[in-house]
């Protein structure tokens, strides 16, 4: 019992012994950390000081840096402004210069004008000297006529003036006539002369543009893949371009046919297109043919542009450029339009410049004369006036604009060129082989076939194909039921009956197609 009281003794006395040290050794060392703390403290505040001197130095040696850059910018903007004002200096002393010696030359020239001036008043006097002895001496010689002649010098003068007015008025005439029948004389041979030498010196082409295109193919196989299914894929290319396509025994090719050159080099284009990519089916076809249209209307700017540059005639009016351009696809009577205006606008500059007058201005108005062919929209106006409109709407020269409206005598010739660009129409169109008038006749008719079909309302197109046998009439779905579809060809039949003259029969087919289109995306 004794040992164990010892034992718990000895071990409370050793745990209190134990925790003594231990705090007496963990004071310790939390007062080193402490101290170790501190000198680390100032160890970074003596770095920090350090690092703020060093940067306090390189900031001031910037700021000294600035300053000297500044100052040389100054001084140098200074001897700049300097140098400027003695140039100014230098040059306003020069003028001075200057001015003082015009001055001293001015005042010299004024005395030396001043003596001149004084010797020709004595020159004067004198002359007015010997002008008044010399009337004495005419007056007392006509004095002494008089007294002669027994007649006053008015009488005299009076006598003589009515004999040399009648033998003037005598002679006077019969030199009028004389230049009258020499002018006309040497006017209608001058006249037939520049004709001639202005025919002679304008190349001219002879090709006549047909209704018909040949396309060609590389084989036999390609014509049943653009005839299609049951033909659809042909009926598909004639709705979307108004060509009627001939598939007929000829070897590797498809006749084009139609009226317009436009619509068939559109059909072209697009067979072109479809042929190489392999892919022909009625979306493709619509697809093709819508952007065959758009290339089309950028070829058109593009011949317009190229048809000016070519001509020499500088700043035309886009549009009418466009205009332009468009000629390369129309006729008058069989002559493509474009090479008959490029024709007449080179004739009415060789005949201009014949003439003296402005030849750029002739080329012009010989280029532009017909723009009233190929208007977007129809106009109840002819084709002079309304291309003289379309002139002065984009700006065109007055000579140009009347030129263009009286070359078919529609309005009086204001300008000397006017006649010109008249004479060289005619000169273009009545070479041989140039129109053909059935041709133009033939064309007109189918014109008139397809206005007549669009005059109606839901309309969408309307394209007379088969050389004019047949007129085919796409309606919107949305506007005409199938009922409306039935009594449309009817009267559209009718009309044709009562209002054309037409050889053979004609026949109407009205097309209503509804497409119902979604997106899956």
């Amino acid at each position: 019992m004794d040992s164990n009281i010892l034992l718990l003794v000895t071990g409370a006395a050793a745990l209190i012994l134990g925790l003594i040290a231990g705090k007496f050794i963990f004071s310790k060392n939390t007062q080193r950390k402490v101290e170790e703390a501190e000198l680390q403290s100032q160890n970074i505040i003596k770095e920090a000081e350090l690092r703020a001197e060093t940067i306090r130095k390189e900031k001031e040696l910037e700021a000294k840096e600035k300053f000297v850059q500044l100052k040389s910018a100054h001084d140098k903007e200074v001897n700049e402004r300097n140098r400027k004002i003695n140039d100014a200096e230098n040059r306003i002393r020069q003028k001075e210069q200057s001015i003082n010696q015009k001055e001293t030359n001015l005042e010299k020239q004024i005395k030396e004008n001043d003596a001149i001036k004084d010797n020709l008043n004595r020159q004067i006097d004198l002359v007015n000297i010997k002008r008044t002895e010399l009337e004495k001496h005419q007056e007392e010689h006509i004095r002494r006529l008089e007294k002669i002649a027994g007649l006053s010098a008015d009488e005299a003068k009076s006598q003589l003036v009515e004999s040399l007015k009648n033998e003037a008025q005598t002679q006077a005439l019969a030199l009028q006539q004389e230049i009258i029948d020499d002018a006309k004389q040497k006017a209608n041979k001058e006249a037939r002369k520049i004709i001639i030498q202005t025919i002679q010196r304008t190349a001219a082409e002879q090709a006549i543009e047909n209704s018909i295109t040949v396309f060609n193919l590389e084989s036999d196989e390609i014509k049943g893949q653009i005839i299609g299914r049951e033909g659809r894929n042909i009926r598909a290319i004639e709705a979307a371009t108004g060509v009627d396509l001939i598939v007929d025994d000829t070897p590797e090719a498809i006749l084009l046919s139609s009226f317009d050159p436009l619509r068939r080099e559109i059909a072209r284009l697009s067979l072109q297109r479809l042929v190489a990519d392999g892919r022909i089916h009625p979306a493709r076809i619509e697809e093709v043919v819508e952007k065959t249209r758009k290339q089309i209307e950028e070829q058109v700017m593009e011949i317009g542009e190229r048809t000016v540059i070519e001509l020499g005639i500088h700043g035309l009016h886009k549009e009418l450029v466009r205009m332009v351009g468009r000629m390369r696809f129309r006729s008058s009577y069989g002559q493509n339009l474009l090479m008959h205006s490029r024709e007449t606008a080179n004739l009415c500059a060789t005949m201009a410049a014949e003439l003296g007058l402005n030849p750029k201005l002739a080329k012009r108005a010989g280029l532009l004369h017909d723009i009233g062919k190929v208007p977007d929209e129809e106009s109840e106006l002819s084709h002079a006036l309304l291309g003289a409109k379309l002139a002065e709407k984009y700006g065109e020269n007055p000579a140009v604009v009347n030129a263009i409206a009286a070359h078919h005598d529609e309005v009086e010739m204001q300008y000397v060129i006017s006649p010109i660009v008249q004479a060289c129409d005619a000169i273009s169109g009545a070479r041989p082989g140039a129109r053909r008038e059935i041709m133009q006749q033939y064309l007109q008719r189918i014109k008139d076939l397809e206005n007549l079909a669009m005059s109606y309302t839901g309309v969408e197109k309307a394209y007379a194909i088969q050389a004019g046998r047949e007129l085919r009439v796409i309606v919107e779905a949305d506007k005409v039921t199938d009922g409306d579809s039935e009594k449309l060809s009817f009267e559209i039949a009718q009309k044709i009956q009562t209002e054309m003259t037409f050889p053979g029969q004609i026949k109407v087919t009205v097309i209503r197609e509804k497409r119902t289109v979604n997106v899956a995306r």
